[in-house]
């Protein structure tokens, strides 16, 4: 297999991939960095937690020249997390390139901060469409010069109604940039805004089922609306997980749930929409260091979320196609590491695991899990439970229990 060296990647950025245990490519960047690095158009389809983001990164740092001084490239994403986390990558590649400068453009920062760093020079824009727009209708941003652009998570991006944005932002950019693509699906709107605004695209295409299907163990648990809150508890306590993130399908069932599970003493917190920005950047700082426990959170706002140690993903509610299915599995297992996912399922529900299970071409296990009649009062579930076996039991911090008791001591005297 190649290295980053016979891909082209300088010496430099070898030695800070280095220092992130980065040593080997993945398939995405086998592929795409050449492409890149040659100035061709490329569409590539891949999943997250991929390493697509060094696909485009490592080839756009090597091309950046710090005595010009306009933006050169310019890097859309559908999310606020997403555009943060790939700024947050590119300042670690660029610790020890000198000259080279990196902004983030999105929602609910300071506009008055964000106006500021934009007048002095800026090498490359991470930004949400939204934001970005707002800057260009103010004549802030010129983005006239940008050589090269970048649309990651191009399926969500459309999904999320973004398309009339993606086109106004791609107009005021040269006609003679790069453009990459990047997307988990490809589908027909994307083949069209393709042949639009790209120039003989290299078609890259990384089949990523298999991560999904081997990498990470899955189950299902079939249960009722009603019962959910208490087989997810009852599932908590025996698996235990170091950190897990759990989907719901809205951002009140979301809150809703994260309230339920704080009273009950787990160090939980939750993430979506309705957050401000300040308060979602505290949660992800505190996922991120391990402080909580437990992530709920919704598709959009877990949308490219890629923390490490993340044990366990639960699907509270049962994603609706699978797409999104692979989506949030994936936030688990990262870099070759164990994972489970376990998604719950109502009898309404079936309907979308036979999809699921149609489409990445398996059965997955059924588990029973058998509530205790005051599951109301419990702390802790058998650990024994007929859910695992003890060879599947995780790897977990020693203090969890200590942790969890003494959030349920002081839960109970704040009531």
């Amino acid at each position: 297999m190649q290295d980053f060296k016979q891909l082209g990647i300088s010496k430099v950025l070898q030695n800070t991939l280095k220092e992130y245990g980065i040593i080997q490519p993945t398939p995405i960047q086998l592929e795409a960095i050449p492409v890149i690095l040659n100035g061709q158009d490329s569409i590539c389809q891949a999943q997250t937690g991929t390493g697509k983001t060094l696909a485009f990164m490592l080839p756009i740092l090597e091309s950046i020249d710090i005595t010009k001084q306009h933006i050169q490239a310019l890097i859309i994403t559908p999310t606020r997390e997403l555009a943060l986390q790939i700024t947050t990558e590119t300042k670690k590649l660029t610790a020890d390139l000198d000259g080279v400068n990196v902004l983030s453009v999105y929602g609910g920062q300071d506009v008055e901060q964000q106006l500021k760093k934009l007048k002095n020079t800026q090498h490359i824009v991470i930004a949400t469409p939204g934001r970005l727009l707002d800057h260009l209708r103010r004549a802030t941003i010129d983005l006239s010069e940008v050589s090269m652009l970048v649309l990651d998570e191009a399926d969500q991006m459309l999904h999320m109604g973004f398309l009339p944005e993606v086109e106004d932002i791609i107009n005021t950019t040269s006609q003679q940039r790069q453009t990459m693509l990047f997307s988990a699906t490809m589908s027909q709107q994307i083949k069209t805004l393709a042949r639009r605004y790209m120039n003989k695209p290299a078609d890259i295409r990384i089949k990523s089922t298999q991560i999904t299907v081997e990498e990470i163990k899955q189950l299902v648990v079939e249960t009722t609306d009603r019962a959910k809150q208490a087989t997810l508890r009852n599932l908590l306590d025996s698996y235990r997980p170091f950190m897990a993130i759990i989907f719901c399908r809205t951002k009140r069932r979301a809150s809703t749930l994260n309230q339920a599970l704080i009273s009950y003493g787990y160090l939980s917190d939750e993430l979506h929409g309705d957050l401000s920005q300040a308060k979602r950047e505290t949660v992800l700082k505190q996922f991120r260091a391990a402080k909580l426990q437990l992530l709920v959170a919704t598709d959009v706002a877990a949308r490219g979320l890629d923390v490490d140690g993340v044990t366990h993903v639960f699907n509270y509610d049962i994603p609706q196609d699978t797409e999104s299915y692979i989506h949030r599995i994936g936030r688990t297992g990262r870099a070759g590491g164990d994972g489970l996912a376990i998604t719950l399922v109502a009898p309404k529900d079936r309907m979308y695991l036979d999809l699921i299970e149609k489409e990445i071409k398996m059965d997955i296990k059924r588990i029973r899990v058998e509530l205790e009649k005051d599951v109301k009062n419990s702390t802790r579930s058998n650990a024994n439970n007929s859910t695992r076996s003890n060879q599947e039991k995780s790897n977990i911090s020693d203090d969890y229990q200590q942790r969890r008791q003494k959030n349920i001591q002081r839960n109970a005297k704040r009531r």
